[in-house]
């Protein structure tokens, strides 16, 4: 059943709403996705504080175009989500990329947008972002590897005065 002009506008405004509150924008086909899946992806996105929403692709040009960002949804293919999101686009393509692992890969990244910069990031960087570790396991890494020098000079030193 087609929706009426006044559900349109009321999703265009939602959508601007969103986007307005939102940091980053991650665009996803969710074609072939369970709506247990998709109810699962909700919760997820909505315990880091973002919102996921459907928006058909006509309407979604115009929550753009309002926004003053340029960008032609009608370039993908397939149904297109939404999820805006007010962290930056490491936590948020973090939380995407892990659930589409366990998705059984039907949900796609299409893209992201840096809604302070206003520009377009391409899926293929949004998956880089996703993949990276944590802040807090990356500065443990960093830790451990400004760490180890120092331990094989210290077990050089003990071993250079055992044999004294």
């Amino acid at each position: 059943m087609p929706k009426t002009k006044e559900q349109k506008h009321k999703a265009i405004e939602s959508g601007s709403d969103s986007l307005l509150k939102s940091e980053t924008v991650i665009l996803v086909d969710f074609t072939g996705l369970s709506v247990n899946k998709l109810n699962a992806f909700r919760r997820a996105v909505k315990e880091m504080g973002g919102v996921f929403q459907l928006i058909k692709k006509r309407l979604l040009k115009f929550v753009f175009e309002k926004a003053g960002l340029e960008f032609n949804p009608k370039a993908f293919a397939g149904q297109t989500g939404v999820l805006f999101s007010p962290e930056g686009l490491q936590e948020t393509a973090s939380v995407v990329y892990k659930f589409g692992k366990t998705a059984d890969k039907a949900m796609k990244i299409l893209g992201g947008f840096n809604v302070k910069d206003k520009t377009f990031i391409e899926s293929a960087n949004v998956i880089r972002f996703g993949s990276l570790p944590s802040r807090e396991v990356l500065l443990s890494q960093l830790m451990g590897m400004l760490g180890t020098p120092i331990k094989m000079l210290m077990h050089v030193l003990n071993e250079k005065g055992r044999k004294s």
